[in-house]
């Protein structure tokens, strides 16, 4: 079976979305830490916002490697 080659056409579409997902969760949950009143709630949303921050700064980083990519033609 042949594999598939490599199609990295959309890949920083893919991660702006992904950064675009990221955030958005970011939001609510910080929402979700105003209106509860349950500290466990909160310390686990806080902890799942950090991983998040450091997701985006990966993802940030990931995104302009791609996009360098682009522009030199995948090459």
């Amino acid at each position: 079976m042949k594999a598939k080659p490599d199609d990295r056409k959309d890949n920083v579409e893919k991660i702006q979305r992904n950064i675009n997902n990221t955030i958005r969760n970011m939001e609510l949950a910080d929402e979700m830490i105003e209106k509860t009143d349950d500290p466990k709630m909160k310390d686990a949303l806080e902890e799942k916002n950090e991983r998040r921050r450091m997701s985006l700064d990966a993802m940030r980083s990931e995104i302009r490697d791609e996009a360098k990519a682009r522009e030199r033609g995948y090459k």
